[in-house]
């Protein structure tokens, strides 16, 4: 990795559906059918023990659970963004997602804020999120 190339994540069997979404543009969660509950692309087992969860897409919209200030970059790729915010955003759905928040200084941040899902894709196939405050 070089100093302005940010890393780009990997995409797995499990995972695979959600990258390919924010590709395209959409924010993709896993929803159980049994009980209606959205989850965070990780999760491969609902609370009430159904395995077969499906892809849906979600509506992007959201408010921030909780949130820091990032001021000392952990990579040199992320200096530039300097200083930053990283929080979890609680969706409409019910699903909580980690994300950094852009559309807002970093000192004006705070929890409860509407945000929105931005999607775009940093590698063929292969897409990241972030939320930006409405």
């Amino acid at each position: 990795m070089t100093e302005s190339t940010k890393p780009v994540p990997s995409s797995t069997d499990a995972s695979g559906p959600f990258w390919a979404g924010c590709a395209a543009g959409v924010l993709n969660l896993r929803h159980c059918p049994s009980c209606n509950i959205s989850y965070a692309p990780t999760r491969q087992l609902c609370s009430c023990g159904n395995a077969q969860l499906s892809w849906v897409e979600a509506s992007g919209r959201g408010t921030i659970f909780s949130y820091t200030v990032v001021h000392r970059a952990p990579d040199p790729a992320f200096k530039a963004d300097l200083p930053y915010v990283i929080a979890i955003v609680e969706l409409e759905e019910g699903a909580r997602l980690l994300s950094d928040i852009g559309g807002c200084p970093a000192d004006k941040v705070c929890i409860g804020m509407a945000v929105r899902a931005i999607c775009q894709e940093v590698a063929p196939g292969i897409g990241v999120h972030r939320f930006e405050v409405i």
